[in-house]
């Protein structure tokens, strides 16, 4: 069995109540972008001139989401390029808040990671099981794939 496939099941443990699995569809989507809002609102520094092949995508959440595909690919290439997608997603919509919202982006992803934390942290109440990342932190980089994995079996792609 691959690696990928004994970490969503073990994931899929925990999640096993309609409410919760309903609750992380919204969720973990949310946290995932909050992550990247709050990572974006770093300044930048020398980032532009130590990366210049970047040029105005050269930021912390650029970097950060390099470093998240690359352990995504160690798990499955085409998860990844679905992580890929919605990560450039993240990206769109977080430099279209920072423009229309200057200076507000880390107020806004800050309030929508902690109502999600609340509101995931109710699910697994409801659950009546843990968060696996209470287990293993690398579980904080699953969820979303677990996810990805689902759209993937409905639209019969191979994950």
């Amino acid at each position: 069995m691959r690696k990928i496939d004994i970490l969503l099941e073990e994931y899929g443990q925990s999640h096993q109540n309609a409410t919760n699995k309903l609750i992380h569809w919204f969720c973990v989507p949310a946290i995932f972008f909050s992550i990247v809002g709050l990572v974006f609102s770093v300044p930048v520094g020398p980032l532009p001139e130590l990366l210049p092949f970047l040029e105005n995508f050269a930021n912390w959440a650029t970097i950060i989401l390099v470093l998240v595909l690359i352990y995504y690919v160690s798990l499955s290439g085409p998860l990844t390029l679905g992580m890929l997608f919605f990560s450039a997603l993240c990206l769109a919509l977080v430099n279209f808040l920072d423009l229309i919202f200057p200076g507000f982006l880390w107020i806004i992803s800050l309030g929508v990671f902690l109502i999600a934390w609340i509101v995931q942290f109710y699910g697994h109440k409801i659950e009546g099981k843990k968060p696996s990342f209470l287990k293993d932190i690398q579980f904080l980089m699953i969820g979303p794939a677990w996810l990805m994995h689902f759209i993937y079996k409905k639209w019969g792609f191979s994950y």
